[in-house]
């Protein structure tokens, strides 16, 4: 994966974190290692409704956590990563897409 252009690098890492531990561990993940702000952007550039704004909405909530109690947030992570799992689809439709058309590597040989 570490091969692999942007966008599609930036929506395997936010597939795979969102179904390793939900969206608040992709933010966690990101941001440890990232610029959280560019990735976040990345993927929205890519991702079709409703799952831009589902993410949008995600990162408003991760962004703003120091001001809302832990019990509000983790209920809109959860419903976050619920509309994300309804939604899934989408985004292994656009990675496989991208893998057969070789993730957009030209070979000019």
């Amino acid at each position: 994966m570490g091969d692999l252009q942007s966008p599609i690098k930036n929506l395997m890492t936010y597939h795979s974190e969102v179904n390793n531990g939900g969206h608040s561990q992709y933010f966690f993940n990101v941001s440890n290692s990232e610029d959280l702000e560019t990735e976040v952007e990345t993927v929205l550039s890519v991702l079709p409704d409703p799952l831009r704004e589902n993410l949008k909405c995600a990162y408003t909530a991760f962004a703003a956590q120091e001001n809302v109690d832990d019990e509000s947030n983790d209920v809109l992570f959860e419903e976050c990563d619920d509309l994300f799992y309804e939604n899934e689809q989408l985004i292994i439709n656009m990675i496989q897409e991208a893998a057969d058309n070789g993730f957009g590597h030209r070979n000019d040989t």
